[in-house]
């Protein structure tokens, strides 16, 4: 059974910084892609960041490219996302998940999500 627990969430001002840790088990996390998505009060839950099984292949969406880094430790099957300059606009619910297709930026593409952690940004 896949487990996922996100830590790191929080409350933070504007142009400060939050690192989201998940930590899995349950799966081989090195031959799993894993992301990072968010979902908004009121919104769909949207694709945040991705990478792929050795960590060399990284992806970011539009809105968050130059202030979030996505990274894993395959000896510690966990999964980070370094998030940097945030903005009020940044605040969700923040959810890791285990990739299982091939479209990264595809929510379908995700089979096990954790519980997710609260990012709230303060203007």
């Amino acid at each position: 059974q896949v487990q996922l627990v996100e830590s790191g969430g929080g409350l933070v001002q504007a142009g400060g910084s939050l690192r989201l840790s998940c930590a899995a088990s349950g799966l081989t996390f090195s031959r799993s892609a894993m992301g990072w998505f968010r979902q908004a009060p009121g919104k769909e839950r949207e694709f945040v960041a991705a990478i792929r099984l050795s960590g060399v292949s990284t992806y970011v969406a539009n809105s968050v490219k130059g202030r979030f880094t996505i990274s894993r430790d395959n000896a510690k099957n966990t999964v980070h996302l370094q998030m940097n300059s945030l903005k009020p606009e940044d605040t969700a619910v923040y959810y890791c998940a285990v990739a299982r297709g091939i479209e990264v930026y595809d929510r379908d593409s995700y089979s096990d999500w954790g519980q997710g952690t609260q990012v709230t940004v303060s203007s």
